[in-house]
């Protein structure tokens, strides 16, 4: 029960992680538009925190599992890019983000043993 609680906190902290990144690199885009040093200050710092994040969830499972989950900033991205950025969402955004979906679950089941 301890390693899976172990794991659970290791998917918990590379998720803020991809978290992180994905805000902080949205900050750079809207830096881009308003060329303000502050915005991209500010992404350096949340991008870097959410690699020391990374680091940190590492230590509670494998590379192979955690790393992958990364992969949910770009969920994230689909929803801040339409929702700060006015981007649209289409068919194919969706359909892409539910196999990422898909995939996160199947990995994160697989990590904590609720395989046969």
């Amino acid at each position: 029960m301890k390693k899976v609680k172990s794991i659970y906190k290791g998917i918990v902290l590379i998720l803020l992680s991809a978290a992180l990144a994905c805000t902080g690199q949205l900050l750079w885009k809207l830096a881009s538009r308003d060329d303000s040093i502050i915005l991209v200050v500010v992404g350096l710092g949340l991008y870097g925190l959410g690699a020391l994040l990374m680091i940190l969830a590492l230590r509670y499972g494998e590379l192979s599992v955690l790393h992958p989950m990364m992969s949910v900033g770009y969920v994230l991205s689909l929803f801040l890019g339409a929702t700060v950025l006015d981007e649209k969402i289409t068919f194919m955004k969706i359909a892409g983000v539910a196999v990422i979906i898909v995939g996160l679950i199947f990995l994160s089941s697989s990590e904590t043993g609720a395989e046969k």
